[in-house]
């Protein structure tokens, strides 16, 4: 059982290396962070979505952004677009699941917002309607999926696909990366 878990541990370590090794991802990165920067710094506001377990990444990285990361300092206007849960159940049944996100994003979403879409296998129809909605309205849209980018690769400003095509290691590589963002993020509007 303990080289079991050694073996979970060893199996998400080596991602995150695959991260450090990947000179594209790394910049894209680098780029999603100084976009959101810029996004915040004009007003605009962050846009989390996913399903499952990427809902969870999604509101855990809005709150970093809305609460705190590690600075004590102003609110920064990011939310999750799942919260509502009246919404999303009207919605759901009066335009089907996979408009939930994207009729939002029809009334919320103005030029300049960021769209962060979280899929780990990047084929989430939700989110592929939202990023389309996103496109039209002028977002820019973020996509963090697993290794392929799936569906999600074409309509996507950014991409940041994990070397991985394992559910749990991915999403351990999401908050990660999600972490590492917000914190260049708060780093360069609150030095």
């Amino acid at each position: 059982m303990k080289q079991e878990i050694a073996n979970r541990l060893k199996a998400s370590i080596s991602v995150k290396e695959a991260i450090c090794q990947d000179e594209q991802l790394l910049e894209t990165i680098h780029q999603v962070a100084e976009t959101i920067t810029n996004s915040l710094k004009a007003d605009h506001k962050i846009l989390f979505c996913g399903n499952g377990g990427s809902a969870a990444d999604a509101q855990h990285l809005a709150a970093e952004f809305s609460g705190r990361f590690y600075k004590d300092r102003t609110p920064l206007y990011a939310e999750a677009l799942h919260c509502n849960s009246s919404y999303m159940t009207a919605v759901g049944n009066d335009y089907g699941y996979d408009q939930v996100y994207a009729r939002i994003l029809r009334g919320i979403g103005r030029p300049g917002d960021v769209l962060v879409g979280i899929s780990t296998s990047g084929n989430s129809s939700n989110i592929i309607e939202a990023m389309k909605v996103a496109r039209e309205q002028g977002m820019i849209v973020v996509s963090m999926t697993g290794q392929t980018g799936g569906k999600m690769k074409e309509g996507s400003d950014f991409l940041l696909n994990m070397p991985s095509t394992d559910t749990p290691r991915i999403q351990e590589a999401h908050i990660t990366v999600g972490h590492i963002i917000c914190e260049i993020v708060e780093n360069n509007l609150f030095a």
